[in-house]
């Protein structure tokens, strides 16, 4: 497999490789934006004669300057990233893969490869019009302290990937189960879900949202200083609402609806362009694949992503839905699995799918879907009524306040303020409505082999967690909890955590011993 590493060694040192030249051009044009606004100051404290002169650029015309700045900027911003990349190396060795980097002081960083914890490629726009891709060593640690190589090729991140991927499963002794090593490891993967352009469309309308109405809103506040008029103004809305020739009132009720028709239909033609839009860039072109390292993903218009998922490193899956989605059978499919830390996202295998197309990726990772014969149980009854009684009871203290304050102040502040007292009211009967709701739709149950946790009520979702797979089992409890006999139910993963509040007592200890039981069936410290 080293044959098939990235052949770009460096003089003398025959173990050290440098990133592809190329990455010279990408990183000094994604650069660019950042020197926009410097350039911009530069050419304001310039100023001077935009005219160029009549023979030609005069170089003692305001032009000339900034033409001379700009280049000058261009040349050290290329300059810069050479010397980056010249003194950017790595090594892949047999025990660990180790980075230098720095053009004055130097960093050197040795990552073992049994603490990466998955290995993806990611490939932005301008790398990807050139053909390369950026590497991710997933460690754990989350964040800025992941190790990345920008940027190789794609056949070198390719290889270089399996060689990681290799490396490091020798390195934690890791048995490839048998139904992966049943695959030929020069496959290319079977599709096992797919999103095409219509099926983005309509996930895009699911994606309903009015992010792009708080940004223009937010830009608006910003710049309102280019204005006519002052927008934040009382004065302003007063003269619109009721000032003499541009009373609103005075167009007419069929006028006034039609306003309102028309404000309402352009949030909902922006917040609906603002999903596809998302979903679009973020999706395009997904693909699933079974292959014989596990679920490989890709996905992305402008960034494209490249992740492979081992099957049996998957320790749980999530089924999510929305509250529209769900009334037309559209759910989620996540995996719960290491380095989880590094971005929930990275593990979404199915972001918009039905039932039917769902089960197989479940079954090739080794779950299956709830039976018939399941038995299903439902929260301590006397947990959604303290959860009620504590949730209630700020309303209602909420509205015994204001009534006090009301009879303090002996004065009328507003037209019907008696009636104020009744929305905390009414937000405390909302709250004990909801509670009921939830102790209704909230489920848990526990197989041979899985645990399952379904939760929420108008977005449901399901978690289904391999008994085996688990790492711990906790019961918390505190004085209420204690003395009314529930407790919250804690089931550890190395991605993640599955509760259960307001089990009974007894049935959470009878699903510690079965959880226990299981784990001790099998070594799972290979599965980090």
């Amino acid at each position: 497999m080293t044959d098939a590493l990235p052949d770009r060694a460096v003089q003398g040192e025959p173990d050290v490789q440098r990133t592809d030249p190329l990455s010279v051009v990408v990183k000094a044009i994604v650069l660019l934006p950042q020197l926009v606004l410097p350039i911009g100051a530069a050419a304001y404290s310039i100023g001077g004669d935009l005219d160029g002169g009549e023979a030609g650029i005069d170089m003692g015309s305001g032009i000339g300057w900034l033409l001379l700045l700009l280049a000058a900027v261009i040349a050290a911003n290329l300059a810069v990233t050479f010397l980056q990349w010249r003194r950017f190396t790595y090594r892949v060795g047999e025990a660990d893969i180790r980075v230098e980097s720095g053009i004055l002081s130097r960093v050197a960083r040795s990552v073992p490869y049994d603490r990466i914890q998955d290995v993806s490629l990611e490939q932005k726009f301008v790398a990807r019009l050139l053909g390369l891709v950026e590497v991710r060593f997933e460690t754990g640690a989350g964040g800025k302290d992941e190790l990345t190589l920008a940027y190789l090729s794609q056949a070198d991140g390719e290889a270089l990937r399996e060689v990681v991927r290799e490396r490091r499963d020798d390195a934690q002794g890791e048995d490839t189960p048998a139904q992966e090593k049943a695959v030929s490891p020069g496959a290319g993967g079977e599709a096992i879900f797919t999103m095409g352009p219509r099926r983005l469309a309509t996930f895009g309308l699911f994606e309903f949202s009015l992010a792009a109405v708080a940004v223009l809103a937010a830009a608006v506040q910003q710049a309102d200083f280019l204005l006519p008029f002052d927008l934040w103004s009382e004065d302003f809305w007063g003269d619109v609402l009721a000032g003499p020739g541009r009373q609103l009132a005075s167009l007419g009720l069929v006028a006034q609806i039609t306003g309102v028709v028309l404000v309402i239909g352009t949030l909902l033609v922006v917040g609906l362009a603002t999903g596809l839009v998302r979903t679009f860039l973020r999706d395009w072109d997904f693909r699933l694949d079974r292959t014989a390292k596990g679920f490989r993903r890709r996905r992305g218009l402008l960034t494209r992503t490249d992740v492979v998922m081992p099957a049996h490193r998957v320790q749980a899956l999530r089924l999510t839905t929305g509250v529209v989605r769900s009334r037309f059978g559209w759910r989620g499919l996540k995996f719960v699995s290491l380095a989880q830390d590094s971005g929930d996202a990275s593990h979404v295998v199915a972001p918009f799918a039905k039932d039917a197309e769902l089960l197989p990726i479940a079954a090739a990772a080794g779950f299956s879907p709830p039976g018939d014969d399941l038995r299903w149980a439902r929260a301590s009854g006397s947990f959604r009524i303290v959860s009620a009684i504590v949730e209630g009871g700020t309303f209602l203290l909420i509205a015994l306040g204001i009534e006090v304050a009301l009879a303090v102040s002996g004065v009328d502040l507003i037209p019907n303020q008696e009636l104020v007292g009744l929305v905390p009211l009414a937000a405390a009967a909302v709250v004990v409505l909801w509670q009921y709701l939830l102790w209704r739709a909230e489920r848990h149950a526990i197989s041979e082999e899985q645990v399952l946790i379904r939760t929420g009520f108008f977005s449901p979702e399901l978690s289904i967690g391999n008994r085996v797979k688990l790492q711990s089992a906790e019961i918390s409890q505190g004085p209420i909890a204690r003395w009314l006999g529930f407790c919250t139910l804690h089931l550890g993963l190395a991605g993640g955590k599955l509760s259960v509040p307001g089990m009974p007592v007894d049935r959470a200890r009878e699903w510690c011993s079965a959880v226990l039981d299981s784990m001790v069936t099998r070594d799972f410290s290979g599965l980090l």
